[in-house]
């Protein structure tokens, strides 16, 4: 097998947070429920995006985005695909990922729906309405995916939410395919219980016939998985699918299953969670690039949980301080 060129290769939806403040009566006045996710068409999201105040605050995102950022912070090789589209957008999106450190190379869409965005107004009791248009994102296709890059990632990692499209699937399936034939290993997140709902069969296929060999789960999701509201069962279903399982249990830390045995840690106490955004993403960048540089499942969960807890401290789902300095504090990094 050949040198690897990224620790962590991550796909999915590449999309811009824009943030901002709004005055009482904004949120009534266009027709939005506040505290509630909207999703949008691409007219609603250039008339909400033109009414945002200029003071706003715009910070690419997307979940297997965090999970590079989060990778590149612990001083690891990262590489990102997703689509953006040549706009000014996708510039910020662009510009965000790669100042960190993380490859970025998909080809942009031109021509086309815009640069995904959420559109996060925030009211004076500090309560968040989003507003959601997924444009581009959706865009991604087998196109994209080239064997170079997969084939040069010790781990290549996917969003759930990349079977919604019927083109990106198929883009998931290919890098699946890439990976396996480089002698790589496959992840992906179950993203979301309404995801497991939607294509549970499905994805309960992709471990068991090993197109995916790593699989990222919370409490919620690995239930809605295996369709029982017993924790336990779940781990014993999934101890005989998949090759190696994730568990993240909140404030209970975390747990991979494994040949059978079960390993769980703690989580890293914090003195506040202020925002519990992206703590999954972060804590896939810990686990990934434990496993990529050899860690113990033990430390692998340890790296996880504790970029987790940065994370969570903070508004906005990337990390803040530099985790590679965190890890070595807590004798995690290697």
């Amino acid at each position: 097998m050949t040198q690897t060129r990224f620790d962590v290769l991550t796909i999915g939806n590449a999309i811009v947070d824009i943030i901002a403040p709004v005055e009482p009566g904004f949120i009534e006045r266009e027709g939005m429920k506040e505290g509630i996710m909207h999703l949008i068409d691409t007219d609603r999201a250039e008339d909400l995006y033109a009414k945002m105040p200029l003071g706003r605050e715009q910070i690419s995102g997307g979940s297997a985005a965090n999970t590079a950022a989060g990778v590149a912070s612990l001083g690891g090789r990262a590489a990102f695909i997703g689509k953006v589209a040549d706009d000014p957008l996708g510039d910020v999106f662009e510009t965000d990922l790669t100042e960190i450190g993380v490859h970025y190379n998909t080809s942009r869409l031109k021509n086309g729906a815009l640069t995904a965005r959420s559109m996060i107004f925030v009211s004076e009791d500090g309560e968040r309405t989003m507003n959601t248009y997924l444009g581009a994102c959706h865009e991604l296709t087998e196109r994209d995916i080239h064997p170079d890059e997969i084939g040069g990632a010790a781990i290549t990692y996917m969003e759930g939410f990349l079977w919604d499209p019927v083109e990106a699937k198929k883009a998931f399936v290919l890098a699946a395919h890439y990976a396996h034939k480089n002698e790589r290993a496959a992840a992906f997140t179950l993203s979301d219980p309404f995801c497991v709902d939607r294509y549970r069969a499905e994805f309960l296929d992709l471990i068991r016939s090993k197109t995916i060999d790593y699989v990222f789960a919370n409490v919620n999701e690995i239930k809605s998985l295996y369709q029982t509201d017993d924790l336990g069962e779940a781990v014993r279903e999934i101890a005989k699918d998949a090759e190696v399982a994730a568990i993240t249990m909140g404030a209970e830390g975390a747990m991979a299953v494994f040949n059978g045995e079960v390993v769980s840690v703690p989580a890293f106490p914090v003195d506040k969670v202020v925002d519990a955004t992206g703590a999954g993403d972060l804590f896939a960048s810990g686990f990934l690039l434990g496993l990529a540089r050899g860690q113990t499942m033990d430390a692998a969960l340890k790296t996880g949980c504790l970029a987790a807890s940065e994370v969570i401290t903070h508004i906005g789902a990337r990390p803040q301080l530099d985790l590679e300095e965190l890890s070595q504090k807590h004798g995690l990094a290697g």
